[in-house]
């Protein structure tokens, strides 16, 4: 299996990468076509002392800044890392591509260079999450600041398949996220998109509050990606802070570094459960190859673990899947109609 890499996307592009790259290369038996500056590449693995065992070259001359409009990947920056990897993937020279770089350029980019599967509406950002139950999947996450009720209703389907199939959900639960748990709650965005899900051939549990979602309500949380991405970057600061004040507690005293000592194991686990670098990256769903959006700010260990992503999307043909769910829900709503 063949994973392209934008080896100059991201805040820690291009060492950190490379060394995920390797290090994914070694551990899952994958191999890598690495884009960017030939020349810089070669710099960056000699100074390193990173293998590039397995990895092929495509040169890409540019780096498309964070800050350039999403739109320009087509035209100023279609020599950029990112645009270059990204008609790698659609003229079928490997099997996914991953990229740390900008998020808007990475949606523009899949939509319009490796297109959307027949039928979607929008492509949408679907991150993994932990809750109490273990995890969820939260979409949209900023792919789609304003949305349509036939979008979500596409979110809510694309996630259960992605649940079922690569997380090992029997009977994913799809919730769509409202500030009440009654149907008629919400805006017409809400409430129209609930009576679409209630039709649709999926697990629709109705409305879930925000408080819900890290208890465990739901194993797909369906949302716009306004919401989305308030929902994630909460989750992430609130991540942060209990990870502050439990070191800040078991640091107090005598008595707590003993305690810490004792707990060591629980909570090395909470930390890892946590941690962002753990899931690596986010599909971009709705795509007709895989798109994996990894953290902007990816150390070598989330690129790896973004690379293990792709891995499995790839050999569980989630894209496939997810085409073949949102056939059946079309099948289904023209036979009521007809």
């Amino acid at each position: 299996m063949k994973i392209i890499v934008d080896a100059f996307g991201g805040d820690n592009a291009p060492v950190e990468i490379l060394k995920g790259t390797a290090a994914a290369i070694s551990e899952y038996g994958v191999t890598a076509l690495v884009c960017g500056d030939e020349e810089r590449i070669g710099q960056v693995l000699s100074e390193n002392g990173i293998s590039s065992s397995g990895m092929e070259f495509l040169n890409a001359p540019d780096i498309m800044p964070v800050e350039a409009e999403p739109t320009e990947i087509l035209k100023s920056y279609a020599s950029s890392s990112i645009a270059v990897g990204m008609k790698a993937l659609a003229n079928g020279l490997g099997d996914a591509f991953v990229t740390a770089g900008s998020t808007g350029a990475a949606v523009v980019g899949a939509s319009l260079i490796v297109k959307r599967i027949k039928g979607v509406k929008r492509p949408a950002l679907a991150p993994i999450l932990p809750n109490s139950a273990g995890r969820y999947m939260l979409l949209d996450i900023g792919a789609n600041v304003e949305c349509r009720p036939e979008m979500l209703l596409q979110f809510g389907i694309m996630g259960s398949a992605y649940m079922k199939d690569i997380m090992g959900v029997e009977n994913p639960r799809v919730g769509l996220v409202n500030i009440g748990a009654e149907e008629t709650k919400g805006l017409d965005l809400q409430i129209q998109a609930y009576h679409l899900m209630k039709a649709a051939p999926i697990n629709f549990i109705g409305n879930v509050e925000g408080r819900d979602l890290p208890l465990g309500a739901c194993d797909v949380a369906v949302t716009d990606g306004f919401t989305g991405n308030i929902i994630l970057k909460h989750t992430e600061g609130m991540g942060k802070f209990l990870s502050l004040e439990l070191k800040s507690i078991f640091l107090a005293g005598f008595g707590s570094k003993i305690a810490a000592l004792l707990l060591k194991r629980s909570i090395g686990a909470f930390r890892k459960k946590m941690d962002y670098t753990e899931y690596g990256g986010t599909l971009l769903m709705g795509i007709s190859k895989p798109v994996i959006k990894a953290h902007g700010s990816s150390n070598a260990k989330a690129f790896k673990n973004a690379i293990r992503q792709a891995k499995n999307i790839c050999g569980n043909n989630i894209t496939g899947k997810i085409a073949q769910a949102l056939s059946a829900s079309k099948e289904k709503e023209n036979g009521e109609n007809g």
